[in-house]
């Protein structure tokens, strides 16, 4: 994939997709469904700034060296098994991406009508809760969805204030969890990162556990995502 700044622009809000695509075709199996701690590793270098084609090159190269192998004891059955290759392939890149500044903002792979659509069905589903401060944040969204013209000439700045807005929201759920909510996230956590942290460091790990957690918390209270990332 190229590495032109204009590729990354028009695949900006596809990221997950991208992603989740390339990992299915590398392996070889179009139906084989990401699991939690993928999607929460994907998010994880999404927000670190993790260029795409970054990701897609680890992706290959981390398939490459598996399929070298002589003695291949199992599938690779999580984006997990990338990571070391992603980051290696992000580092290479820092040097030579052209810089950022003064680009045009990214392109949008969805139309007005749509993001409309997408902010006017969160802030309805947050508005239809019994708590207020779920009920005021649905409001804030319900504006910004009035205001989806003027919002979509600019969707990088628009991600910053769903991004802060659906910060408010996690904040609000984790402060009504029970300790054995928070024990069994834990439990689950470990479970699926066990085999794959000695290919991660202490940083990458934490990033990876806050993304993952807050993903199971949003989905366990039947949350919407409000970043313009799950809009498709």
């Amino acid at each position: 994939m190229s590495t032109e700044p204009d590729t990354w622009q028009f695949n900006y809000f596809n990221y997950f997709t991208e992603v989740e695509e390339h990992f299915q075709k590398a392996r070889g199996t179009g139906l084989f469904l990401l699991s939690p701690l993928d999607w929460a590793l994907i998010e994880s270098w999404k927000n670190a700034g993790v260029p795409l084609e970054a990701v897609v090159r680890g992706i290959d190269a981390a398939f490459e060296k598996w399929r070298s192998r002589k003695i291949k004891t199992q599938k690779v059955n999580s984006l997990a098994y990338c990571t070391q290759a992603v980051m290696a392939e992000a580092e290479a890149m820092a040097g030579v991406r052209p810089a950022m500044a003064g680009r045009k903002p990214a392109s949008a792979p969805f139309e007005l009508d749509e993001l409309r659509a997408y902010l006017g069905r969160n802030a309805a589903e947050l508005r239809a809760r019994e708590d207020s401060l779920l009920q005021e944040i649905g409001v804030a969204v319900e504006r910004l969805a009035s205001e989806a013209e003027l919002h979509y000439q600019d969707l990088e700045d628009l991600e910053r204030r769903l991004t802060a807005l659906e910060d408010k929201m996690i904040a609000v759920v984790r402060a009504r969890q029970t300790e054995e909510e928070v024990l069994a996230a834990r439990r689950a956590l470990d479970s699926e990162l066990r085999p794959y942290r000695g290919k991660m460091t202490a940083d990458q790990i934490a990033m990876l556990e806050k993304q993952y957690l807050e993903r199971r918390l949003l989905e366990r209270a039947k949350l919407p995502r409000l970043s313009l990332f799950y809009l498709r």
